[in-house]
């Protein structure tokens, strides 16, 4: 397996999605910073639009799409290639997060955070991938989560979502590393983004139980989005295959791999609080990045 070079932002081209707040956002600008002109992606048209505003130096183009139709994404890569014919890095960052117990959530449910943070990252890597192909030194970037290191209770959709993104993310990694183009997994935990400030209920909980999950769950959101944005692009700018965020993720991965069934348990017992505030138990929340 080939040793890649370091990745180059200068006189790229990047495409985000979940570029209109969060973590999306501050990789945007952060990939203005570093010379790379930009096709930025979401389904809220005046966020993008003011986020845009901000950039100057490089080429920004935005889109407005929402990811959940997973039939429209054919057309969306192609108004990405009409005007981008060279892509050099894919950030499938965009989002969502579903709540509550596998009863609770309904099929519909669990197939749209499905679509959203799976089936759509990965038709996209696929339509833009001979984009990427022939421009040896491309990169992939897909953003899971902590939820898809463990698995807590209460988060059956949102981690079966994750943890799928993260397999696909390893092997094409590994698939891709002699061709000339790097995979990055990302595993962001207690980011602070607009998830709890966007949250529903779900529909099978009662509205306390969501207000609690809601409340309990923005308790683990410290960690600045800019500053998260910045250890994503560092790793790539090292083609690091995994780029982990924040304690809240390093600290239950190392349990996870010590204790790969019990992990939990051992977390509620360390950090009571954590456990509990880890299994945000009936949200369902749109995000820019989970």
């Amino acid at each position: 397996m080939s040793q890649l070079s370091r990745y180059r932002f200068a006189g790229g081209t990047a495409v985000v999605t979940g570029a209109a707040s969060g973590m999306g956002e501050h990789m945007a600008y952060g990939l203005a910073r570093r010379g790379s002109d930009l096709v930025l992606i979401d389904r809220d048209a005046e966020r993008l639009a003011a986020v845009a505003a901000k950039i100057s130096g490089v080429r920004v183009e935005t889109l407005v799409a929402d990811l959940s139709d997973i039939a429209g994404l054919d057309d969306l890569a192609a108004r990405v290639l009409a005007t981008n014919p060279r892509v050099t890095l894919l950030v499938n960052n965009a989002g969502v997060a579903l709540g509550g117990t596998f009863e609770q959530v309904s099929a519909d449910e669990f197939d749209w955070v499905m679509d959203i943070n799976f089936r759509a990252p990965v038709a996209l890597t696929r339509l833009l991938l001979p984009t990427l192909l022939a421009s040896p030194g491309s990169h992939v970037v897909n953003v899971s989560s902590l939820f898809g290191l463990i698995g807590p209770p209460g988060q059956t959709a949102y981690s079966a979502s994750k943890f799928a993104l993260r397999g696909f993310s390893e092997s094409l990694r590994h698939e891709l590393a002699d061709r000339g183009v790097g995979v990055t997994s990302v595993h962001p935990g207690g980011i602070r983004t607009r998830i709890a400030e966007t949250a529903r209920v779900a529909s099978g909980a009662s509205e306390a139980e969501a207000a609690e999950g809601k409340e309990n769950f923005d308790k683990l959101l410290t960690y600045p989005a800019d500053k998260a944005a910045e250890r994503i692009l560092a790793g790539v700018e090292k083609r690091k295959g995994r780029v982990l965020i924040a304690w809240t993720a390093v600290a239950p991965d190392i349990l996870a791999r010590l204790f790969p069934t019990s992990y939990m348990a051992v977390i509620s017992r360390l950090s009571p609080s954590t456990a509990r505030n880890a299994k945000p138990s009936q949200r369902n929340t749109t995000s820019s990045g989970s």
